[in-house]
């Protein structure tokens, strides 16, 4: 999974991506510190990794990982080469989704690049360079397709789809929002396109200190981005970057305290890839054994087969079946020899569907 982080200048969004992966991007109080998109490759918390290592005495454990994408401050005019400009525009078309960091708090000592803190102006500010650079790609695409649309009845019905999603964007709107028919090929035609205001978004309300135990309820700015968010139907949660910083220097145990001191459930990466999971409709499933226990990144609604070649192209060609327990009850079971015995362990062809927890054994023939 490949998460871009979009906001105007100082909302803290560089601030957020050296806490998340603490990479160190430069983080400096005055626009375009970040010249070069910055890339992270961050683990997954994943608590069932640990305890089915431990079952299994594994020799590694390795979890499934996101990789983010700290992209430099936009501002107005970005689309027409404003600021840096679509060199970092063309960066998040590359990304499954964008996370809009939106300042919601207030600092004299921050300056905002518009002069105040507005949440819907600013997430107005992106979307509208987000549409541009999309208006950008279709007036290529229609002046291309022009050309072989009189004699050709397939380009010129493409021709009259991409005429229709143009209008909706320069009517300011999202190509999220655009009813696409049933057609398979209108589908397979509007996915190519790639448009940056088609990928879905995760609205991360960047608050201080004191708006975060109660997840903002009394923060006006951000229960403007959750109304937005909602419209658009987006997700939607609350951070503080300057916390998160702090989190990013504590180890495992330290965290967790200071965690509690502060009332959270959960750190900011931790509700972040949880929002990213749910968004893009994504689960785990667990393979383990003595060499390595790993987590599986894979899209809901995945059948054995497929999931299987996430391992190996080889395992979903030759697939015969696979050994399915839950997480849970192969964890109280103690081993997966005393899960058979009790007859929790399905044995599974090509139509089952794998759900999130699912520890699998595959077999198959090559």
């Amino acid at each position: 999974m490949k998460l871009g982080i979009v906001g105007l200048p100082n909302v803290g969004k560089s601030t957020l991506f050296n806490s998340l992966t603490k990479a160190g991007a430069e983080s400096a109080n005055y626009p375009f510190c970040t010249i070069d998109p910055n890339v992270g490759i961050v683990p997954v918390p994943d608590e069932r990794l640990t305890k089915l290592g431990n079952l299994y005495h594994s020799k590694k454990v390795t979890p499934a990982v996101v990789e983010f994408v700290d992209i430099a401050g936009l501002v107005k005019g970005a689309s027409k080469g404003e600021g840096l400009g679509n060199q970092f525009l063309s960066n998040i078309r590359e990304v499954d989704a964008i996370v809009h960091v939106v300042r919601c708090f207030e600092d004299a000592n921050v300056v905002h690049v518009d002069g105040s803190v507005d949440p819907a102006r600013d997430i107005e500010t992106i979307n509208l360079e987000l549409v541009f650079s999309d208006l950008e790609i279709l007036e290529r695409r229609i002046a291309k397709t022009a050309k072989g649309a009189r004699m050709d009845k397939a380009l010129a019905k493409e021709m009259a789809l991409l005429e229709q999603i143009k209008a909706h964007l320069e009517r300011g709107e999202l190509a999220k929002t655009f009813a696409l028919s049933d057609d398979e090929e209108e589908a397979a035609w509007f996915a190519s396109y790639n448009l940056l205001t088609a990928k879905p978004v995760i609205y991360a309300a960047n608050v201080a200190e004191e708006d975060l135990a109660n997840e903002g309820a009394s923060n006006a700015f951000v229960q403007a981005v959750r109304k937005l968010a909602q419209k658009e139907q987006s997700e939607a949660f609350v951070i503080c970057a300057q916390i998160e910083q702090e989190i990013a220097e504590l180890e495992e145990e330290e965290k967790m305290m200071f965690l509690e001191e502060l009332g959270l459930q959960a750190s900011g990466l931790e509700k972040l890839i949880q929002a990213s999971y749910s968004l893009l409709g994504l689960i785990s499933y667990l393979t383990a054994g003595e060499d390595e226990t790993r987590a599986w990144t894979i899209i809901k609604g995945t059948k054995a087969p497929q999931a299987a070649g996430k391992i190996h192209t080889d395992f979903e060609r030759g697939f015969i079946r696979a050994e399915v327990v839950n997480y849970q009850d192969l964890l109280e079971c103690g081993s997966l020899a005393a899960a058979k015995e009790k007859g929790i362990v399905g044995l599974e062809g090509k139509d089952y569907v794998v759900k999130d927890g699912d520890v699998m054994l595959f077999r198959f023939n090559v």
